[in-house]
Order: C-alpha cells, then structure tokens, then sequence
C-alpha cells in the first residue's frame, strides 16, 4: 500500500484542523509534522481536543512566525512527500515564493488559501488589496475543482484548491455553462456558516453578535467573485452572461447554501432539469442530485455537495450545499490529494453527514 508522508502548515486554525483531522482517518496517509504560529510548540491535541488519542505531534513554528526567529527555521520539507498550506491569505504566496531553493523539487502542495486561484494579477490586487508577489510560481498552480478538472490535478505537481462560495457556485453554475443553457445574468445569493472567518475572534464573528444575526457582506467585492468568473469561463469559453454574487453572514456554524438564478435559453420543467444535472455529474462521487432543496445539515461534516433545482419554464434556481470547511476547504485538498498520487479519489472521505 502506498503511504504518503503529509506535512500540513498552518494547521492550529480551522481548516488545518480539518485537514489534519481527514488524514488520520486516511489510509495511505501519516502526518509527519504540522505547523502552528501562536501555538507553536503545543500539542495538537491540546489545539484541537477531537483528536486526543489520535496523534502525540506537537507544533512546529510557521516559517516567518514570530516564534520561528528569524523567519526561516527550517522545517523537514524532505520527509514529506506533499504539504497543506493551510495559511490566510497572502502568507502562501510569501512562504513559497521565500522558500523556492529550499522546497524539494518533487514536493506537492495544496494550498487551501486564495494566493494562487487567480491568474491576473490586476485582479488579484483588487480583490485582494495587495499585489500579488510571485506570479511565476502563482503559473505552476492547477486549480483544484476536481469535478471539471480532474485530470489537470492529477498531473500537477501544486494544486489551488477553490474558496468555498466558489466551489458552491461552479459546482451549480457549471453544467448549465458548459452547455450554453444561460441566457442572461446569473444572480448567486449565497450564506455561509460563522466558521467561514477563521478562528480569530473579531467584532463580526463575537458570539453575541452573530448567533442570531443575518446580513449581507462585500456586495460586488467578495473575492470569490472573480474566481467564479474565472471558473465558468475555463468551463465555457464563450461565456459573456453576467454574474452578481451577494454573499451573507447566516446564523450557523458550518456549511454553504447558494441560490443561483439564472434565465434558460428554452423552457424546462423541474424534472427535465435534474435529469440534466444527473447526467452532468454522473460518475462525480461528491455531488448529489437530490429532490426539492437541498440542506446544509445533510452534508455538515462531509465531503458532499447536494444539488437541487427548481424550474417554471426559462426561469430556473439551482439550490448548492456544501460543508464549507469539508468540500470548500479541507476535503477538497484531501480530495485534490487523493488525484495527485493517483489514489481513488474518495479515499479517507468516507464520512456520511449526520442527521437530524
């Protein structure tokens, strides 16, 4: 049995946490080393009680922390054979961009970040509100949506797994792309969970402030936009539709809901339209074509994406839900993995979501 050495960094924060939480349930899989900024030389354990019992590591420092010195402590790149890249954003691009003569030439990486999604620049910047630095390595990236493509990761060498909205968006808008079924605008209204900000307590994420909150954030501004943009046109070259994504802050912990309408180019019924969807993604082990809506809480700790539409002759809404830590963070990178190293792709993403 082939076993991968992982190494996963920056994984003291939710999504490392995930990641590391997937790969010991991994069969091919040990976890070498994992790194850490503020909690570096704690145990993982004690960062991240669910896994008690599972693993004795403790943190290394992040390189470029203020507890690794002068920001290069070497970590053991050679005794891995891929590493996550579980960091926020920009701190990706400066890591590998820093660290170029030092990484192994056969090392894969999978970077859950937004560092090297986007291929311009410009937009980058924008989006982002600072320049990107490396966009000769940012080239060397495949983008990890596996369900359109599949066999780019399974030929790269570094991968950028998708945002979370993103995944959610593509996964439901790219059927209809692909086969010029849109005509008109798509409006994405999509929520998310509050694990989505990371697990730095800020003023918008503060329990009393979000328990039982709802509102909406960074319309036209949110930087998953341009990366859907960028996603449907690599499905659909010709595309011209315009997109509006409106993103906003729901009342839950995990998971990812998006509405997406869009305008057909002939009249449908709701049937016709999920036999479409069947179709489209049949052989895809992660998406699910379900009856009526969908529902984050059938896919909370999954690697699922459940898929629902509704028709009334051209007017359609396709209905998206994902655990956004599982398929739009951590599972996806196991996901991206498993392809990588030629493994099947399911592998170690067996988990079933919970219900009620």
């Amino acid at each position: 049995m082939q076993l991968i050495r992982a190494g996963i960094v920056g994984a003291s924060g939710y999504a490392g946490g995930e990641v590391f939480r997937l790969l010991l349930g991994h069969p091919n899989v040990n976890v070498v080393f994992a790194t850490a900024h503020e909690q570096a030389g704690r145990l993982v354990a004690d960062v991240h009680p669910n896994l008690r019992s599972r693993t004795s590591l403790r943190f290394l420092a992040t390189p470029g922390s203020d507890k690794s010195g002068n920001g290069t402590e070497a970590l053991p790149w050679s005794d891995v054979d891929v590493v996550f890249l579980c960091l926020p954003h920009g701190q990706s691009m400066r890591l590998v961009s820093r660290m170029k003569s030092e990484l192994p030439a056969n090392l894969k990486i999978v970077d859950l970040g937004g560092d090297f999604r986007l291929r311009d620049g410009a937009v980058f910047e924008k989006y982002y509100h600072e320049p990107h630095i490396d966009l000769v390595a940012q080239a060397e990236f495949a983008y990890g949506l596996p369900e359109f493509f599949g066999t780019r990761v399974r030929e790269a060498r570094r991968v950028a797994s998708p945002g979370c909205f993103a995944t959610a968006a593509a996964l439901g808008l790219g059927p209809l792309a692909r086969s010029a079924l849109v005509d008109g605008p798509v409006i994405i209204d999509a929520k998310t969970g509050s694990s989505g900000s990371g697990v730095r307590l800020g003023a918008a994420t503060h329990h009393p402030e979000r328990a039982e909150a709802f509102c909406a954030y960074k319309p036209f501004a949110h930087q998953h936009l341009p990366e859907i943009q960028q996603t449907v046109r690599d499905v659909a070259p010709d595309w011209s539709q315009d997109i509006t994504l409106q993103t906003h802050s729901a009342p839950m912990i995990r998971g990812i809901f998006a509405s997406i309408y869009v305008r057909l180019i002939k009249s449908m019924t709701t049937a016709e339209l999920r036999a479409f969807f069947s179709e489209s993604y049949r052989g895809a082990p992660f998406v699910r074509v379900v009856d009526g809506s969908p529902n984050v809480a059938w896919v909370r700790g999954s690697n699922f994406c459940d898929i629902g539409v509704a028709a009334d002759g051209r007017s359609a809404v396709v209905f998206v839900a994902i655990d956004n830590m599982i398929k739009g963070a951590a599972g996806q990178g196991v996901q991206n993995m498993n392809l990588m190293f030629g493994l099947d792709e399911a592998a170690g993403l067996g988990l079933l979501g919970g219900h009620p």
